[in-house]
């Protein structure tokens, strides 16, 4: 009998103990909370670190940098573009009027927008808008929501061209923030300034005649400061759209490690 009593509460307590073991297991496999959190803040950091982009039409779209909503030269229906979300910050590049329209930005500028433009486009602005507007010219920069943004010339080279975009008057912009860098072309032809920049991770680049330059000097411009990846857009011109794969095909076949983009930028025209 007390043989029994003894064997019974060894029983006992072994099924405790490997109770208890089998708890501790179970709490070791839910603390690693803490690599969970650090695949959380590893998913925010990607999405602070991404870059996205909604094609509008021609010379405007919507670019997500640094978890901020750039919008450049808006123009168009102002109820879509405030469909994309916030309006934290707008680049205007010129004077144009499809680059620039005063009724649309009165309508989409929240009270916290940004506006960055040049001074003869900010001369066209409502005392209203300029009071949330910095004046960039060519080669001057700020910081802004942790995002460098710099002016870069954009002019016309060819003779019969020079009078569309005169130099100093209108600006491309250089954005840096978390380590990319990204190019916006506004109306230029392959100036040097363009040609010279170094280590691009994204550009979009005009190419529409006889406005800015035609499909050779903006692959040739391209293939010359070798960034990773571009978007070929403002291709509307005088005689209809620039042969956008043609573009794609002169940059890949010189060097396919450059990745060519083609978006519908004209997906609400009937010229196609």
């Amino acid at each position: 009998m007390k043989y029994s009593i003894y064997v019974l509460l060894c029983s006992i307590m072994l099924f405790s103990c490997k109770n208890q073991e089998r708890n501790n297991e179970n709490s070791q496999t839910i603390s690693p909370a803490a690599s969970s959190t650090e695949t959380e803040e590893d998913q925010l950091e990607n999405k602070k670190d991404s870059i996205s982009v909604e094609p509008i039409s021609h010379a405007t779209f919507m670019m997500k940098l640094n978890e901020k909503n750039i919008f450049v030269d808006p123009v168009g229906e102002s109820e879509e573009l405030k469909k994309l979300g916030n309006v934290d910050v707008i680049l205007l590049t010129d004077i144009h009027g499809d680059h620039f329209n005063i009724d649309v930005l009165k309508e989409i500028t929240e009270s916290n927008t940004k506006i960055i433009a040049p001074k003869a486009v900010a001369e066209k602005l409502t005392d209203s808008l300029l009071t949330q507007t910095a004046i960039l010219n060519n080669g001057e920069s700020l910081d802004l929501f942790e995002i460098s943004i710099k002016a870069i010339p954009m002019y016309n080279l060819r003779e019969e061209a020079k009078e569309f975009h005169t130099k100093g008057r209108g600006n491309g912009y250089l954005l840096e923030a978390n380590k990319k860098r990204i190019y916006i072309s506004g109306d230029t032809e392959d100036i040097p300034e363009m040609r010279n920049l170094k280590n691009i991770d994204v550009a979009f680049i005009c190419m529409n005649l006889p406005y800015t330059m035609p499909v050779e000097a903006a692959a040739d411009a391209v293939l010359d400061f070798k960034l990773k990846k571009v978007y070929p857009y403002h291709y509307r011109g005088k005689n209809g759209m620039s042969d956008v794969d043609e573009f794609k095909n002169i940059v890949t076949t010189n060097n396919p490690n450059i990745q060519v983009q083609i978006l519908d930028w004209y997906k609400n025209s009937e010229e196609k």
